[in-house]
């Protein structure tokens, strides 16, 4: 058994929301390894607040109760998948907020990106990369993007090709040594 702790963070909660299917699918091929414990962490079940906080996160300094439970789950893992819908050519603003109410639960650990949307999410991908940059989330370079037009039937129902499984399985390798390697960092 592995002591890496990876989370696969679903970061959509509109209602009939694609982002459960998609989450669902990454966990259950991340089940399918040996590397890492894989656990969903879905936004719908951690309801934050716009950013409320009187301080900067980078300061740790957390006064709300919400963000202090955020940042005890978030805390406990050595990296993250973040599942991400494409919104305005950007990720969903519950993600972005979710990820703004912390700084240091986040540093010197590993992040991989999966999305989806009308161009697979790429752009979605993209702005994640800078924000990860900033706190210090070393992210790997394989990215998983579904399409609404082809891995979607009727833009609703998950239909992912096998296509995938390839792309999944070197994101799942190269986060697990990316995590694995930042760990002795933080320890």
């Amino acid at each position: 058994m592995t002591d890496l702790k990876i989370a696969v963070i679903l970061g959509s909660t509109r209602p009939g929301r694609n982002g459960k299917a998609v989450a669902d699918w990454v966990l259950a091929k991340a089940k399918e390894r040996t590397g890492a414990d894989y656990e969903l962490v879905d936004l719908i079940d951690h309801p934050l607040p716009h950013l409320d906080e009187p301080v900067p996160p980078s300061l740790g300094a957390y006064a709300g109760d919400h963000t202090k439970a955020w940042a005890a789950k978030i805390a406990q893992f050595d990296g993250y998948i973040f599942v991400t819908p494409e919104y305005n050519h950007s990720t969903s603003g519950v993600l972005k907020n979710a990820i703004d109410y912390l700084y240091g639960e986040w540093n010197n650990k590993a992040a991989g990106f999966v999305s989806y949307g009308g161009l697979g999410g790429a752009r979605a991908i993209e702005h994640l990369r800078g924000i990860a940059s900033e706190l210090q989330l070393a992210h790997v370079r394989q990215q998983i993007s579904f399409s609404l037009a082809t891995d979607f039937e009727n833009y609703s129902i998950f239909t992912p090709g096998p296509q995938h499984d390839t792309a999944a399985t070197a994101l799942f390798s190269q986060l697990e040594s990316w995590a694995g390697a930042l760990k002795t960092v933080r320890n």
